[in-house]
């Protein structure tokens, strides 16, 4: 039986296939039924134990990638799928066409967001290599849909590495801050240089930061987002969420005002609406007013991405001139 899906190229078939499968996995473990798949554009027929055709490579289908943000916890991304090249051994992350759009409203400015598979696999071409990036590489399938083949990282998320060090926040500050933002400045040295070459990476969030364990460095990953700015700088949305992560980091978590009423209530009294988030509005930005030991420098930053904010930045070089500058202002720290 040949591969489903019309790759004339691919010429596995089913007793190859099986007989990858032994070597991988052992004879006593290979799958008793399973499809072969070569179009991937209906994702959800693409079930636990089927095996994808990519190019000449077999891969062996396992468990769905999961979203674990705003109330999505183990929501199972089912576009994404862990998978095993039956060539080398080795685990990757296999991504399909899933295509979304939606609108963004930061401060006043409305952002077109669409997902771009052919965005994605033209960045992994141009980061291969840089390891300040996830790595991988496409292939068009039998149905010419753009999937990308990602090296999986054995790590933990940047934002919960911080967390675990972020439980008394004076403490934090004396002696981890510093650590934390300079790692962060040299992931938005990243970001301006995809900005440099002309790319964006369009969906900046905490989540997409990866602690390689093994490599010992931090790791944007996920780029398939894009967005169209409407004559606002084409750093704008990317600049947006460089702030939104830099708020998290400063407070060592997020500082809402439900906490502070629960915790702090006379904080809450000297809080003003333009001291809020200027993406979520239940957190504080202005976190100086919770945490007075906060150099004016970091304050100067974090009001960019306020309620309150008049101006913001353009660039991401502006953004990192003042971080940089607002990190030499920090405790030397434990490191």
């Amino acid at each position: 039986m040949t591969a489903t899906g019309a790759n004339p190229e691919a010429d596995l078939s089913r007793p190859a296939v099986v007989e990858r499968l032994a070597r991988v996995l052992g004879p006593h473990r290979v799958p008793g039924r399973f499809k072969i798949v070569a179009d991937t554009s209906d994702f959800f027929r693409v079930d636990y134990h089927d095996v994808v055709i990519l190019g000449q490579t077999p891969y062996l289908i396992s468990t769905c990638e999961r979203e674990g943000r705003f109330g999505l916890d183990d929501e199972p991304k089912h576009w994404v799928r862990r998978a095993t090249d039956l060539d080398s051994g080795a685990t990757v992350i296999l991504k399909m066409v899933f295509l979304e759009r939606f609108q963004a409203r930061v401060g006043g400015i409305v952002f077109d967001c669409y997902r771009s598979p052919k965005k994605e696999a033209r960045i992994l071409d141009l980061v291969r290599g840089d390891l300040r990036f996830m790595q991988g590489r496409w292939v068009a399938d039998a149905g010419g849909n753009v999937v990308r083949i990602l090296d999986y990282i054995r790590g933990v998320r940047f934002d919960d590495w911080v967390l675990e060090r972020a439980a008394d926040h004076q403490r934090y500050f004396q002696s981890h801050l510093r650590e934390v933002l300079v790692i962060f400045l040299e992931l938005a040295r990243a970001i301006a240089w995809l900005h440099e070459h002309g790319e964006k990476h369009g969906d900046i969030r905490r989540d997409h930061i990866l602690l390689d364990r093994e490599r010992g460095l931090c790791r944007w990953i996920d780029f398939d987002f894009d967005y169209v700015h409407h004559g606002e700088s084409m750093a704008g949305y990317d600049l947006f969420g460089l702030g939104s992560i830099l708020i998290f980091l400063v407070g060592g978590g997020d500082v809402t005002l439900d906490s502070l009423a629960a915790t702090r209530p006379a904080v809450v009294d000297r809080l003003r609406p333009e001291d809020g988030h200027i993406i979520f509005k239940n957190r504080v930005a202005s976190l100086r007013k919770v945490y007075p030991y906060l150099p004016g420098s970091l304050d100067f930053i974090l009001r960019h991405f306020s309620q309150g904010a008049e101006i913001f930045y353009d660039h991401a070089d502006q953004f990192l001139a003042d971080l940089g500058a607002a990190i030499a202002d920090l405790p030397a720290g434990d490191a």
